[in-house]
């Protein structure tokens, strides 16, 4: 009765562990905090449709969003803070500013941030559909005049993250360095699902300002676009 979202989450992070020179046996009771974005919840729906009376002891623990964190400590003996962020499409994300904010405050010393998403039953796209956010040709078109809406997908990804100079003590080169972050909320917008472009201009600048970089010296955005 595991959710598939959690047996690929000990799965990707395993392989991200090994990438990053760490042999996951060696962190047993090591402070490493573990941040998941996860959102989705299809496989309790699958189970939910069926008889209650196949409902076993693991259903609680195999299909709660919390517990895809912790069952990720309880197989590695993580014992810093492991925690599920849910804030749906920015999950992963909000994980990654979680996780940076307490590498530096000092109260771990790595972290293994996730961010996963299994399609597994029809029920939220039928729901996507109703509410108008996705494309009806199939395209997501983010930042054109032509967007129609989203085109849902699915995956996992897990990156290691560690203060820069733990990563030289281990003789390691890190892949990419997190200069600074920044979350915030729309507030009071046009309605609950639509942006508000002034608050989001805020949440870019305030990130810029932490990182120490101007506007001009940005070479390259990856972003997020629902074109809903």
């Amino acid at each position: 009765a595991m959710d598939p979202q959690q047996r690929v989450l000990l799965e990707v992070a395993w392989e991200a562990l090994e990438n990053a020179g760490i042999a996951p046996d060696s962190l047993r009771g090591s402070r490493t905090g573990v941040f998941v974005g996860i959102t989705g919840n299809d496989y309790a729906h699958l189970l939910d449709r069926g008889d209650e009376r196949d409902i076993d002891a693991h259903y609680l623990v195999g299909n709660s969003a919390n517990f895809a964190a912790g069952r990720l400590s309880y197989v590695l003996g993580l014992e810093g803070p492991s925690l599920a962020v849910d804030t749906a499409c920015s999950s992963s994300l909000v994980a990654t500013h979680l996780a940076c904010q307490s590498l530096r405050s000092g109260e771990i010393d790595l972290a293994l941030v996730a961010g996963v998403n299994l399609i597994l039953a029809p029920a939220g796209m039928r729901a996507a559909d109703r509410a108008g956010m996705l494309s009806a040709r199939g395209l997501c078109r983010t930042f054109d005049a032509s967007a129609d809406g989203i085109v849902r997908g699915e995956g996992c990804a897990v990156v290691v993250l560690e203060r820069e100079y733990d990563t030289a003590a281990r003789g390691e080169q890190a892949l990419a360095l997190i200069s600074g972050s920044a979350i915030n909320q729309d507030g009071k917008s046009a309605g609950l699902t639509v942006p508000n472009r002034y608050a989001q201009e805020r949440v870019i600048r305030e990130a810029l300002d932490v990182a120490g970089v101007r506007a001009h010296e940005v070479g390259y955005v990856e972003a997020h676009g629902t074109g809903t």
